[in-house]
This record gives structure tokens, C-alpha cells and sequence, in this order.
């Protein structure tokens, strides 16, 4: 049976940086809080729960999703972002219903498997 996809709560759009690519990632947080009602979070420069990557994450309403996508897909600056919706599933969400603009990095899935 086919999921629906009115099991997604929300979104979540992770940046990811290194050093060198944090300023691109400042820039394009500020431009995302400028134009859009999205909730920014903390920087995150050491490794927290599944990512291997700086980044900071980026939440969104549904009805956001139309709109900050495709803003992210032509202004991420070759930064490399994971967008995954909310539906209570945290290992899907990061992996079978995730999407990637730009490269795919790995995810350490332990921490979401408890989640």
C-alpha cells in the first residue's frame, strides 16, 4: 500500500558546510530567513544525532515546500543539502523519503533508530 502523503507533518531542509563553504552557508541562511516563514536552527559545527557534516537545519511548514525548494535548488552555491519530510519515520525520512541537492553524504542511522 501506497503511503499518503498526508502523514508529513512538515520538512526539513539540513545545510551542510565545511570551513572553507561556511560563509556561501551564512548567506544563504540569512536569504532563507529573509523570504521565508521557515524556523532556522543552531549552527551546528561538531557532528549531532545522524549527520556527519557540519549543518544546520532549516524547518518548514507543507506549505512552504512549493516555494523553498526551488529558491534552494537555485541558490545553494554548490552547498550540499539533505530535504526530508517529518512523518514519525526518522530513518525513511533521512534516507528512502529523502532528497538531495547536490551531493549525497552519509548519515549515521543509529541515532534515529531509537528516535
Amino acid at each position: 500500500m501506497a503511503n499518503s502523503t498526508s502523514e508529513i507533518s512538515s520538512y526539513h531542509a539540513h545545510v551542510y558546510y565545511e570551513p572553507t563553504t561556511r560563509q556561501s552557508a551564512e548567506h544563504l541562511r540569512e536569504n532563507l530567513g529573509d523570504r521565508f516563514e521557515v524556523t532556522l536552527g543552531r549552527w551546528h559545527d561538531s557532528l549531532v544525532g545522524p549527520h556527519t557534516q557540519s549543518m544546520y537545519q532549516v524547518a518548514f511548514a507543507v506549505e512552504q515546500f512549493n516555494q523553498v525548494l526551488p529558491w534552494l535548488m537555485l541558490n545553494r552555491k554548490g552547498l550540499n543539502i539533505l530535504v526530508h519530510p517529518n512523518t514519525g519515520n526518522a530513518v525513511a525520512d533521512h534516507t528512502e523519503h529523502a532528497l538531495w541537492l547536490g551531493n549525497r553524504l552519509p548519515i549515521n542511522l543509529e541515532p534515529l533508530e531509537n528516535f
